[in-house]
């Protein structure tokens, strides 16, 4: 009895120093994004100084000639939204079809399992053996496809590895929301004579619908700051791309190609264009904390 005493005695210390970690836990991740943030804009503002933030947004000049220097951001911007947009919307039909299979179709057998092993696995290849398969398989590929004028690089060869690189991802959390969908709401719907169908169609996907909106938006959000794969195959030109076998360059693989090299005004504009992403990602984010509240609401 004593012990228990003692121990129930030192339990409001140990449950300070606890709640005192997550605190701390909580604090270092807020002063590291504040952290960022204020860099961030700090080494950018020569840039919008000598532009203006709107002139830097909307220019699409980007000249790096001592003595008339000129840099605007919007050829990167279109190439990142761009490539990851159409990725987007190449993904959907894929992953969809995946997320059903492992979360409905196939829920708790060993076939499910193995396909959502897979799935994880896909997901977690680093970017740089996705640019490398992209480099030997698909732009090949796309070189014959556009004929003796292209060389295999461009805009729809960064669109398609983008979309294999964001299907497992968005299939992955696609099925967690589907497997959420209570079982007494399908079992209703079958009870009233509703095929496997009906019941995805009128069930499942109306009450996963915020959720596998919110995993979409992610799988935007991972593919609008992709760097090393985009880089080996978008073609590295600063120019607005006009069609999906034109070169162009997305804002991470600028950053890539020409950081090392980048001092002053250039060095300052290269963060400029970081900002600008880090805002991009921001809004996404912010867009799908809004949607999984009123998801739990």
């Amino acid at each position: 009895m004593s012990t228990l005493v003692r121990k129930a005695s030192h339990r409001p210390i140990g449950d300070k120093i606890f709640r005192g970690l997550l605190t701390s836990s909580g604090l270092l991740v807020l002063l590291i994004c504040l952290a960022m943030l204020i860099s961030l804009i700090s080494n950018s503002m020569e840039a919008f100084s000598e532009f203006g933030f709107f002139r830097f947004i909307c220019s699409s000049e980007w000249d790096p000639t001592a003595g008339r220097e000129q840099y605007g951001a919007l050829p990167f911007i279109v190439g990142t939204v761009v490539t990851s947009i159409l990725a987007l919307i190449l993904c959907i039909p894929f992953s969809l079809p995946v997320a059903l299979f492992i979360g409905e179709y196939f829920k708790g057998k060993r076939i499910a399992g193995v396909i959502r092993s897979l799935t994880d696995l896909l997901a977690g290849i680093p970017s740089i053996v996705y640019g490398l398969w992209g480099f030997y398989t698909l732009r090949p590929l796309i070189d014959m496809i556009d004929g003796p004028q292209g060389n295999g690089y461009g805009i729809l060869t960064s669109v398609l590895i983008l979309t294999v690189m964001i299907i497992p991802y968005a299939s992955s959390l696609t099925a967690e929301f589907v497997m959420l969908t209570p079982k007494s709401l399908k079992e209703a719907a079958y009870s009233l004579g509703a095929t496997r169908t009906e019941v995805i169609g009128s069930v499942i996907l109306p009450n996963a619908r915020s959720g596998i909106v919110a995993a979409y938006i992610l799988a935007l959000g991972r593919a609008l700051g992709e760097t090393m794969a985009v880089t080996m195959l978008i073609g590295n030109t600063d120019k607005i791309p006009t069609s999906l076998f034109d070169t162009g360059q997305s804002m991470a693989s600028l950053i890539a190609n020409q950081f090392n090299e980048a001092h002053g005004l250039k060095l300052s504009s290269l963060i400029a264009i970081a900002l600008v992403l880090f805002l991009i990602t921001a809004i996404i984010n912010g867009i799908v904390k809004i949607i999984l509240n009123k998801k739990r609401a």
